[in-house]
């Protein structure tokens, strides 16, 4: 009935605006911290998609590393680097070329992509803390996990997609989805309380599921490796998604949002590898192939 009425009212009322683009606010308007955070950004940035790419690297080219664990560590890499992806580098070259506007056709896709492949990213991180009894069944479950991150969207982009907008100013450095419904003229309160209820569901349903330290005895050479992952998605997550309201807190969030985007994708590859001694030992035997391997004549 809420999505119902929802969509009813959207299409009864008339057109308020016929924005086509949007302008991003940003971080903050202090020139020299705006320099400190590109180089800040861009360098985790770099490390983010280089570690998860060795990664990736890594579990394909080594024998050693063929097992469930690793396929799971492989696709959540991927997802990282797609997930910072979506974000870091538009927000990049919007402080190097002085550039803050945004069409309305990019803005929504940066949303589905940042809800998408985030929740995506949560159903993979139960697949994986259940790696050593699924084994049969790897693709199959990474297909599930893309397909029920792509079913956590489709209902609110859906809806969304109906929004009339009043501004054309985000309070924001990206496309995210509090922001906007600030400046949406419809209602917003079916659309924010669905929201609510499927990010409550996707991350209890999923929390819930993943087997405790107790119950799990080993995870990628330690549980506490995946748990420290669990805790950084699940904190940032529960932090700028699980409130009733837009309006909550929106100057506080763009800063978890920016440690969401940048810092906690940088961190994941070394989190995962720091104590895992077959992964490390993959990546000495790899340096030493490319330095000290012969080249062709």
């Amino acid at each position: 009935m809420i999505i119902l009425s929802f969509l009813v009212n959207s299409l009864v009322m008339p057109n308020k605006t016929s924005v086509k683009e949007f302008i991003l606010l940003g971080l903050t308007d202090d020139l020299e911290l705006q320099i400190l955070i590109f180089f800040f950004m861009l360098f985790t940035y770099l490390l983010s998609v280089s570690g998860n790419m060795t990664i990736i690297t890594l579990t394909l080219a080594d024998v050693r590393l063929k097992t469930p664990m690793y396929f799971f560590l492989r696709n959540f890499s991927f997802l990282e680097i797609s997930f910072t992806t979506v974000c870091i580098p538009r927000f990049l070259i919007s402080i190097a070329t002085g550039d803050t506007t945004i069409s309305y056709n990019a803005c929504v896709t940066q949303i589905f992509f940042l809800i998408f492949l985030r929740s995506s990213e949560f159903f993979l991180l139960v697949v994986m803390s259940y790696d050593r009894y699924v084994a049969i069944f790897c693709n199959q479950l990474v297909i599930s996990s893309w397909v029920a991150g792509f079913l956590i969207i489709l209902i609110p982009g859906i809806m969304g997609l109906q929004l009339d907008f009043c501004d054309s100013i985000i309070d924001h450095f990206i496309c995210d989805y509090s922001p906007m419904l600030l400046i949406a003229c419809t209602d917003t309160t079916s659309l924010e309380l669905l929201g609510f209820f499927f990010a409550v569901f996707t991350l209890v349903v999923t929390l819930t599921l993943i087997p405790s330290a107790r119950e799990k005895k080993k995870a990628f050479s330690t549980c506490s490796s995946h748990m420290i992952v669990v805790s950084i998605s699940y904190g940032s997550c529960i932090f700028m998604y699980v409130k009733t309201s837009a309006k909550e807190g929106v100057a506080l969030t763009k800063g978890v949002a920016m440690l969401n985007t940048s810092v906690a994708p940088m961190l994941n590859p070394f989190i995962y590898t720091l104590r895992n001694h077959q992964v490390k030992q993959a990546f000495k035997d790899l340096v030493r192939k490319i330095l000290f391997s012969k080249p062709l004549i």
